[in-house]
């Protein structure tokens, strides 16, 4: 059915130009290339690596490695960019890190996966969000964030889990925040109060 309504589309484009001009033109020409042609194409690659998704994925699957032409593309968005440094390039990516960085979730799991360690230039986005700043506390610092509890302490979910899994006791500075969250008043108070 997926192809079905691509075939569509494409039926009803009324000229090459709206082919080209059309927002999934990039993914046409990636999947042609990748299941068809089963190799590089060079006469599309100056569409495909203008969309950071599938440029990352023509490198992936199509060129099986690094695409320079591409990356200055690739590397302006973070998702894409942390999935580029951890499956193609198999490692640090210091000129896509200034915009890795920008996002709290995938700084957070480019420390975690591609760096294995703290990341201190990203910590200053990843504390602001509570999840971001309770998984980068669990897992890549493996204990208390200081700098993040501010901003953990408000969401009621996100505190109970850190006083819980990182804490492993009570946080009063964050009760009167859970308190106001029927459900994770309840968690709390069976496992962390009376745990």
């Amino acid at each position: 059915e997926a192809c079905r309504e691509e075939i569509e589309t494409l039926v009803q484009l009324s000229s090459v130009e709206e082919f080209f001009n059309h927002k999934e033109c990039p993914y046409w020409l990636y999947w042609y290339s990748y299941n068809v042609l089963k190799s590089r194409w060079p006469e599309a690659e100056e569409f495909i690596k203008q969309d950071p998704e599938w440029a990352y994925r023509y490198s992936l699957n199509v060129i099986e490695g690094r695409w320079p032409e591409a990356e200055e593309f690739i590397k302006q968005d973070p998702e894409c960019a942390y999935w580029y440094s951890l499956f193609v390039i198999e490692g640090r990516w210091t000129e896509a890190e200034e915009f890795i960085k920008q996002d709290p979730e995938w700084a957070y799991r480019y420390s975690l996966n591609v760096l294995k360690g703290r990341w201190p230039e990203a910590e200053e986005v990843i504390k602001q969000d509570p999840e971001c700043a309770y998984w980068y506390s669990l897992y890549v610092i493996e204990g208390r964030l200081p700098e993040a509890e501010e901003f953990i302490k408000q969401d009621p979910k996100w505190a109970y889990r850190y006083s819980f899994n990182v804490i492993k006791g009570r946080w009063s500075e964050a009760e009167v925040f859970i308190k106001q969250d029927p459900e994770w008043a309840c968690w709390y108070s069976l496992n962390v109060i009376k745990g």
